[in-house]
């Protein structure tokens, strides 16, 4: 998995787009303008990629008991967001496609009806 499978699938999703908001190297992805997905760009050129996604805080913590490769959202809220790293090979593809899906999903779900609406959601 590399970064442009991540960011294919993202953009794959309506009404997701991508951004630079804190620096040249953090990419975040987002719909309806709400952060589901951030990643460092530099973590990858350097081997050491990871996502960090949000997550329902029993959800996540779960996660982090059964999954090494997860842990507490660095540099964001421990109680709602996760770092997955893609380094260690306890995580199919196809699972981190999910926890993105599950990051994606609790965000439309804490939408407005008004906004769905104007976002087309």
């Amino acid at each position: 998995m590399n970064i442009e499978d991540i960011r294919r699938y993202c953009l794959e999703k309506p009404q997701v787009t991508e951004h630079f908001p804190f620096d040249a190297s953090t990419l975040v992805f987002k719909v309806a303008g709400k952060m589901f997905l951030l990643t460092s760009l530099e973590t990858w050129e350097k081997g050491a990629p990871f996502l960090n996604l949000k997550c329902n805080p029993d959800y996540a913590e779960t996660l982090r008991a059964d999954y090494e490769s997860i842990t507490p959202g660095y540099h964001m809220s421990k109680k709602h967001w996760n770092s997955v790293s893609l380094n260690n090979n306890d995580l199919q593809p196809q699972f981190i496609f999910e926890l993105i899906d599950n990051s994606y999903d609790l965000i439309l779900r804490g939408l407005t009806k008004k906004v769905r609406h104007e976002f087309g959601l």
